[in-house]
């Protein structure tokens, strides 16, 4: 894993961005194509915004959706599929983009992306690090055993309060409870992960990713396990580290 700490959020985005492009137009070179995740939330804002301008042969790239609230409708202002629709797919237009559909049988939809996915082995993961550790919307403790690509999950406290604290819903009861995640064995199939944690409020979540036990009571920490991540922080949210195995921008 190389860490990566900047000094303001839009350099971390900016350097996340970069990397990842990067890491598309290779496959795109080796292969032809490339599949990559997509995650959503106020982490990926800054990344997104550079990505969208990078010189990449978009009609190439098949993007696949990471969760998504169960039963919220897409026009609703915190659905991950008008995020995703808003700030990426509608700018690039890809190949193809798999968006997970809560407003259908969940069980249904899992076995339909799953299908998917299958077939298309993932060339770059762009994720982030949740307030409660989680890694897409699996919460401690998380099924880090299940060979289903998606699965349905329901949401902890610490996290339907993040996603409300976030602003996008106006109180806590109004957060949905279940949700379809990716799973955990899922997003460590891809070939190269990029994970961007720009926020003070995640450094303690931070903190036990990378100096704790690798445990699905934090589920970001199965990072640490994968050959290839490059873990973007901001200068607050790698507060809280003790080591100095990182590289300051």
């Amino acid at each position: 894993m190389e860490i990566i700490i900047a000094n303001t959020r839009p350099e971390l985005g900016r350097s996340a961005a970069t990397k990842g492009a990067g890491l598309i137009r290779k496959a795109i070179e080796d292969k032809g194509s490339a599949n990559i995740i997509l995650a959503t939330g106020a982490s990926q804002f800054d990344m997104l915004q550079v990505l969208v301008q990078e010189d990449i042969d978009w009609s190439v790239v098949r993007a696949f959706h990471l969760d998504e609230y169960i039963g919220l409708p897409v026009a609703h202002p915190a659905s991950f599929r008008k995020y995703l629709k808003e700030r990426f797919e509608t700018i690039v237009s890809p190949m193809e983009f798999h968006f997970v559909n809560g407003e259908t049988d969940p069980v249904q939809e899992c076995a339909r992306l799953g299908r998917i996915i299958h077939h298309h082995p993932i060339d770059v993961a762009f994720v982030g690090i949740g307030e409660n550790g989680h890694l897409a919307f699996n919460d401690p403790p998380a099924d880090f055993e299940t060979e289903d690509a998606y699965i349905v999950v329901t949401l902890d406290e610490a996290c339907r309060r993040q996603q409300m604290g976030e602003g996008w819903f106006p109180s806590l009861e109004d957060v949905p409870r279940k949700a379809i995640s990716m799973a955990i064995k899922q997003i460590m199939k891809s070939k190269d992960i990029i994970c961007s944690v720009p926020d003070l409020r995640k450094a303690a979540a931070v903190q036990k990713t990378l100096e704790g036990k690798v445990s699905p009571m934090i589920p970001a920490s199965v990072l640490r396990n994968h050959k290839t991540v490059w873990l973007y922080l901001y200068k607050d949210s790698a507060s809280l580290l003790s080591f100095k195995q990182s590289k300051l921008l």
